[in-house]
C-alpha cells in the first residue's frame, strides 16, 4: 500500500525522538521513501547520522544547510528547499511534537527549517503531541491543538503511561503502529470523497419560554463538526448546519448557524438540494414552549408552582427523509434502554438509510465527550464498534457511505 509512497517525518525536541528511529524503519520496510528534518534542539536526543542511516537521505536541521546537506537538496531541482519538501510529501508527519512546535504553528512563526516547510506544506500533516501531562492539559495547549485540528491537521491523541519526569499520566507519543496506520489511512483515504457534497447538523437547539431563558439539551456539537472535519480531510464540499456551540469553523467547510429547531429546519430545506449525503448529527430538542414570552417572567409574579405547556418540535430527521430524493441518509439515536429496538423503529420510521445509535450512560460516549461509543444499524444489520475518538467515528460513518455507494 506505501510502495513508492513519499513519508516526510519532522522531529521536535521531546524525548521521544528516538523512537523515530524505529518508525522510519516501519515506513521503509514497507515499501515508502522516507525524507527526515530535525529541529536543532531534537538533534540534542537523536543522532541525525542514525536518521540519515535509517531513511538512506540525508537529514536536514539547519535553516541554511551545510554541504552534505545542500547536495542532496539540490537534487531536489531548486534552492527553495523548504518548499519543495513540502511538495515532495504525500503525507507530512511530525512527531514527536512539543507544546513548543505545535504553538509555534498556530501562530505561523518559521524560524526553524521543519517550521518553514509546515507553511509551505500542501500534504496532509499528522501531528503526534508528547510533553509532560501539565503541559498537555494547560489550556493553551488545548487550545492550540483544537485550532490546528480546526485548520485541517491530523491529531493523534497521546497515550497513558509513565513519563519522563516521573509522573504518571497523559503525554507519551502515540505508539508507533497508530501513527504508520494513520498515515496509511490518510494516503489511501486521500481525496476519496471528492465531487461529493455532504450535508451535516450538529450541536443542540434552544426553544426560549421568554426573552432570557430556554430549555436545551447537553449537546456540545463536537461529533458534527469532527463528521464534518473528516467530511473536508477527505475532499467533499461540507455544509455544517449547527446550534450553538462554542467550537471554531472548520476550515474549507461552509457553516451555517441557527438557533431554534425552526431555524435549523429552515436552513436544512434551503441547503439539502443536490447533498450526496446527510447526516443528522444534530440533537434537536424534542420540545418547545407552546408560548413564548417577549418579555422575562418574573419571579415575584408567580406562586412557588407554576406550568409552561410543551409542544412538540420540528421534526427535522422525518422531513428529510420524506423528501431527501437521491441523498444517502443517515442519522443518530441517542438511546438509554431498549437501545437497538428503538433505533431500528427509528430507522424505519424516519425512512433513513443507516442509524448510529450510542448511550450516554456508556463511559466514554455520549454528550461533552471526545470520543463516543457507536452502533451502526441499517437493514442488512448491526455493527459495534470500540470507543473511538469522534473523529474516527466520523471517518467510519464516511467509510460506510462508501462501501455502500462503490
Amino acid at each position: 500500500m506505501l510502495k513508492s509512497k513519499k513519508i516526510l517525518i519532522g522531529v521536535t525536541g521531546g524525548i521521544a525522538a528516538y523512537k523515530i528511529c524505529n518508525l522510519v524503519r516501519l515506513f521503509i520496510k514497507n515499501g515508502a521513501e522516507v525524507r527526515v528534518i530535525m529541529t536543532p534542539a531534537a538533534a540534542q536526543f537523536v543522532s541525525p547520522l542514525t536518521l540519515s542511516v535509517l531513511s538512506n537521505n540525508e537529514v536536514v536541521i539547519n535553516m541554511f544547510p551545510g554541504d552534505s546537506e545542500t547536495q542532496h537538496l539540490e537534487n531536489i531541482e531548486s534552492k527553495t528547499w523548504h518548499v519543495n519538501y513540502g511538495l515532495w510529501a504525500d503525507v507530512f508527519i511530525i512527531a514527536p511534537a512539543t507544546a513548543n512546535t505545535m504553538a509555534k504553528i498556530v501562530t505561523g512563526i518559521c524560524d526553524n527549517f521543519l517550521l518553514c516547510t509546515v507553511l509551505a506544506s500542501r500534504a496532509p500533516i499528522i501531528i503526534a503531541p508528547t510533553m509532560d501531562i501539565d503541559m498537555y492539559e494547560n489550556e493553551v495547549t488545548k487550545e492550540n491543538i483544537q485550532k490546528l485540528k480546526n485548520r485541517g491537521y491530523y491529531i493523534i491523541d497521546p497515550g497513558e503511561g509513565e513519563l519522563a519526569s516521573g509522573l504518571y499520566g497523559i503525554g507519551r507519543m502515540a505508539e508507533l503502529e497508530d501513527i504508520y496506520n494513520l498515515a496509511k489511512y490518510i494516503i489511501n483515504k486521500k481525496n476519496d470523497l471528492v465531487e461529493k457534497k455532504i450535508l451535516v447538523t450538529a450541536g443542540p437547539t434552544y426553544e426560549p419560554f421568554d426573552s432570557v431563558r430556554f430549555i436545551t439539551n447537553y449537546s456540545s456539537g463536537k461529533m458534527g463538526f469532527e463528521i464534518a472535519r473528516a467530511a473536508s480531510q477527505r475532499g467533499a464540499k461540507v455544509t455544517l448546519i449547527t446550534g450553538p456551540v462554542n467550537l471554531e469553523t472548520i476550515k474549507e467547510v461552509k457553516r451555517v448557524n441557527v438557533t431554534t429547531s425552526q431555524e435549523m429546519l429552515n436552513a436544512v430545506k434551503n441547503n439539502m438540494q443536490n447533498k450526496n449525503l446527510i447526516i443528522m448529527a444534530a440533537a434537536v430538542e424534542d420540545f418547545k414552549p407552546v408560548n413564548s414570552s417577549k418579555k422575562k417572567i418574573k419571579k415575584e409574579n408567580k406562586k412557588d408552582h407554576f406550568k409552561i405547556e410543551f409542544e412538540k418540535s420540528a421534526d427535522i430527521l422525518k422531513f428529510i427523509g420524506e423528501n431527501k430524493k437521491d441523498s444517502t441518509l443517515i442519522g443518530f439515536a441517542l438511546e438509554t434502554e431498549n437501545e437497538i429496538k428503538n433505533a431500528k423503529q427509528k430507522l424505519i420510521q424516519k425512512k433513513l438509510d443507516m442509524i448510529v445509535l450510542n448511550n450516554p450512560n456508556v463511559k466514554g460516549a455520549g454528550f461533552q465527550s471526545d470520543t463516543n461509543v457507536v452502533t451502526f444499524i441499517d437493514n442488512t444489520g448491526v455493527r459495534k464498534f470500540p470507543k473511538m475518538t469522534k473523529f474516527k467515528v466520523g471517518n467510519a460513518i464516511l467509510d460506510y457511505y462508501n462501501d455502500k455507494n462503490n
